[in-house]
């Protein structure tokens, strides 16, 4: 695999609005019912309080923040490039991102790797490009195509080896595969609150990074190759 062809990402979604008293009431209708089957043996939880969890659905959350990074060079001098595209306009920050896919995936050669991409990131991407009246950029656009035709790849799934029942955190994988993490702030559960509350986008940009960088160390690992020193990453 040329290194240089793969774009590792990840992104960071909140739910559209801060709280569940502020969803406006056709939302609130169409929330309830998504949060009925949610909620199906959780005595403790409530229609309100699981709205936390809105973001992870495209159809009541936003994408707040894409980073993005490909490996230059080889061996021990290999470096990871990363930029990010966040804000909180969620349409400018898609197109952002999509203006450089466009610009970086000019042949049938490149590829994107996520952390269980295939059933989130790349998904919440195309879902909400449709939302926005967007277009789908052909790399990320998988209607249509079989499945070697897709140019994703998943750490999550080539950590699977064909197992399909068990689903694995990207720290997990990171942990039992040896890779140092450089998460040291803020976890996946903390990112609405910081949105929402403390405004802080660029806490959730540098936490996001992290995650790139942690994907892109998964990836080498399980491929064979030596990793990336971390003073050999570059914040564009």
């Amino acid at each position: 695999m040329n290194l240089p062809n793969i774009l590792f990402l990840d992104i960071e979604t909140v739910p559209q609005h801060p709280s569940f008293d502020l969803v406006p009431n056709d939302w609130k209708d169409l929330w309830t019912k998504k949060a009925e089957a949610l909620l199906r043996n959780r005595a403790d939880e409530t229609v309100e309080s699981i709205y936390e969890r809105a973001g992870i659905y495209a159809e009541f959350g936003k994408i707040i923040c894409i980073s993005c990074g490909v490996v230059q060079g080889s061996g021990e001098q290999k470096r990871l490039i990363i930029k990010s595209f966040y804000g909180e306009d969620e349409k400018i920050v898609l197109h952002e991102f999509c203006e450089m896919l466009r610009k970086w995936a000019t042949d049938q050669q490149k590829l994107l790797c996520a952390h269980n991409g295939k059933e989130f990131d790349f998904p919440y991407l195309c879902r909400r490009l449709i939302i926005n009246h967007m277009s789908i950029p052909t790399i990320l656009n998988v209607s249509g195509k079989k499945p070697w035709e897709v140019n994703h790849l998943d750490t999550m799934e080539l950590w699977k080896f064909g197992d399909f029942k068990n689903y694995t955190s990207l720290n997990l994988l990171a942990h039992v595969l040896g890779i140092p993490t450089p998460k040291d702030d803020i976890d996946g559960s903390m990112v609405g609150d910081v949105y929402w509350k403390e405004k802080n986008l660029k806490r959730i940009a540098e936490y996001c990074q992290k995650d790139v960088i942690t994907v892109a160390q998964v990836y080498l690992r399980i491929m064979g190759e030596v990793l990336i020193r971390l003073d050999n990453v570059e914040i564009k």
